[in-house]
């Protein structure tokens, strides 16, 4: 298998765009490429694009490239304008196609440019750098600006999340690890940030857009309060309790929530994919013969599993069998401390299961 290619954040972009305006403004000499440190120790050198001049300010750019990420932020270009200041310190603030929080419960404050607190220390670090080196001891402020971030934006989360107006810079390490989950997970983490911030302590949440949509036409429920927690299932349940939540509405297709009820909370296909077996063992349980089983296992869909069963008559016992251990394994994963409300459906067969933890 190819190893896929990492990218860097950015974060790390607008850090070293605005070292290299710092070095061209303090320096005076032309800058095509600019060193900047990632992960605490891992020096990468990017080159460094678009550099003008007027006077007293200095603007750079750098090209973000994610690597093998499928990031909407790929390609894009980071810009930092530099100038120098009477006031002491380091001034950071977002520009153009850099969104504005307006909302609580993120890691910045409501009216703030979205620069998140390690992006905003890395580009504090750079300058800083720059400045030791060419021993200035005056005032510096930097504008971080990505055009076409606004509709960028509209590609990402960020409006749910309360951005508004552009993109957020963001960042813990640097590095873009490609494919990683973990930018996932932070997601849903930052929204029930928010969530909670509000005072909320209900959440209602789905795997994916089947869920969104049923919840929708078939439920009359608000989507725009719905969290899509993609396969994370258990990390959001964590999360949830950890946080504070009292109740959970959560709502998915079968093909995804049926593995539940053998306590895998990583959806993913390529996690576990034993939605037959699961299926096949209640089918089992509420009397099904072997021939049966056979052909509840050769099946390659979950509404080809539930024809078989409502042929023989055996569905509704079978999917309160599975709701049940469903509800179980909610259980323990929460340790009780919160009341899940769960309803599995398909779109031919309508509400498969409809319970609440007790």
């Amino acid at each position: 298998m190819k190893e896929l290619r990492t990218g860097v954040t950015t974060g790390l972009c607008a850090a070293a765009a605005a070292k290299a305006a710092a070095i061209m403004l303090l320096s005076s000499r032309r800058v095509s490429h600019v060193e900047i440190t990632a992960k605490g120790s891992v020096s990468i050198k990017l080159g460094v694009t678009d550099t003008m001049q007027e006077g007293n300010l200095v603007k750079c750019a750098v090209q973000k490239d994610a690597g093998d990420d499928p990031d909407v932020t790929h390609g894009v270009k980071v810009y930092a304008a530099v100038s120098r200041t009477d006031a002491n310190g380091i001034e950071i603030e977002g520009g153009e196609g850099v969104g504005r929080v307006t909302k609580p419960g993120l890691k910045v404050p409501v009216g703030k440019a979205a620069i998140n607190p390690m992006p905003m220390r890395m580009i504090q670090s750079a300058i800083g750098e720059v400045c030791g080196l060419y021993a200035y001891r005056g005032g510096i402020k930097a504008v971080i600006s990505i055009p076409g971030g606004a509709e960028i934006a509209e590609k990402t989360m960020n409006k749910r999340l309360g951005v508004i107006g552009g993109l957020s810079i963001l960042g813990t390490t640097g590095i873009v690890e490609p494919m990683s989950s973990k930018a996932i997970i932070d997601t849903i983490k930052a929204e029930i940030d928010v969530y909670t911030a509000s005072g909320k302590r209900g959440l209602f949440i789905t795997p994916g857009n089947y869920g969104r949509d049923f919840a929708e036409k078939a439920l009359g429920l608000n989507i725009r309060e719905a969290i899509k927690c993609s396969n994370f299932i258990g990390e959001t349940l964590d999360y949830a309790c950890i946080k504070g939540i009292e109740h959970i509405k959560l709502i998915g297709h079968a093909g995804k929530l049926v593995k539940l009820a053998g306590g895998i909370m990583n959806t993913h296909s390529g996690i576990a994919d034993c939605r037959m077996e699961i299926i096949a063992a209640h089918c089992a349980l509420a009397g099904a013969k072997t021939e049966t089983i056979r052909q509840i296992m050769a099946c390659v869909t979950t509404e080809g599993a539930i024809d078989i069963m409502s042929r023989l008559g055996i569905n509704e016992a079978v999917w309160e069998s599975i709701g049940q251990k469903i509800g179980y394994h909610l259980r323990e994963r929460t340790k009780g401390g919160v009341s899940i409300e769960y309803i599995v459906f398909t779109q031919e067969h309508g509400v498969l299961v409809w319970a609440v933890t007790t």
